[in-house]
């Protein structure tokens, strides 16, 4: 008999506590349906306010699904503080959690922070041709952690967002158009007004050579150089005409130079021979 009256004290005791933990019970389990609820509201808020903005696709689904998990954290959070767990033991343990997660991946998080930086700055989108690292290619893909270049030889460079973001890029790309700024040397005897209107009037002969007010081709005398005059010209192309133009006017400025009978002089460098007996007489 002692047994089960035992038991019946049991049965009432832990009943009470049952009946009394009920009321937290059933918020709980209120607070998560509402709040997985307005979590899914918020995120078809979100999805429609970078549907009506240009950002870049990689990025619209990082921030989103970095808000959704945010969220659900900060739910999970209520709702076990809501069952009577201390909410600042909680806090305290997904922080040190935090930290020793972050501590063991910060390569990783370095990187992964440039590739926000990237993604919201935008120095660069997918198929600009960019120099950077000692990389010149073209964007193949810009991910959360790197991004990988097309080189000229066809070949993929990954390079790490972390360093990315944090040195020097030239996009060749952005502004459409591109100056080049070639070197020819003629010898110090050659007619400097006749090589300089040669090469002026083969740049000029270019239909895809931009002839705009402020961009007019132009040829000058860049440097009286150890054997040769040195000079250098100046055009403006669209970028997707630079690389063919800078080859033809290379190419065709030496055959004129030479058909015009202007030298264009290998480095040389004179050599002075003393005798010593004959300096000490």
């Amino acid at each position: 008999m002692d047994k089960f009256q035992d038991l019946d004290i049991y049965i009432e005791e832990y009943g009470q506590k049952l009946i009394d933990f009920l009321p937290s019970v059933i918020g709980a389990i209120l607070m998560l349906v509402l709040g997985l609820w307005l979590i899914k509201i918020i995120n078809g808020f979100i999805k429609k306010f970078f549907d009506k903005k240009d950002y870049d696709p990689t990025l619209e689904n990082f921030i989103a699904s970095l808000l959704n998990w945010g969220l659900k954290i900060v739910l999970f959070v209520l709702v076990i503080t809501q069952l009577g767990v201390e909410s600042a033991s909680l806090v305290a343990i997904i922080g040190a959690a935090g930290l020793a997660v972050g501590l063991a991946l910060q390569g990783s998080l370095a990187n992964f922070a440039g590739g926000v930086l990237i993604l919201l700055i935008k120095p660069f989108r997918v198929g600009d041709f960019i120099s950077a690292q000692g990389v010149d290619g073209t964007v193949k893909e810009i991910s959360i952690f790197n991004t990988k270049l097309t080189t000229f030889g066809n070949q993929l460079a990954i390079i790490p967002n972390g360093k990315l973001s944090n040195d020097n890029i030239i996009n060749y790309t952005e502004e459409g158009i591109r100056r080049e700024n070639l070197t020819f040397g003629i010898g110090y005897d050659d007619n400097i007004k006749q090589a300089k209107d040669i090469l002026l009037n083969l740049v000029s002969e270019q239909e895809t050579v931009l002839k705009l007010e402020d961009k007019m081709p132009m040829v000058a005398v860049a440097e009286l150089g150890d054997s040769s005059v040195n000079l250098t010209v100046r055009y403006w192309s669209k970028n997707e005409d630079f690389w063919n133009l800078r080859w033809v006017i290379l190419e065709e400025g030496k055959a004129r130079l030479e058909a015009a009978g202007i030298t264009i002089p290998f480095p040389q460098r004179d050599v002075h021979h003393f005798n010593l007996e004959t300096l000490k007489k």
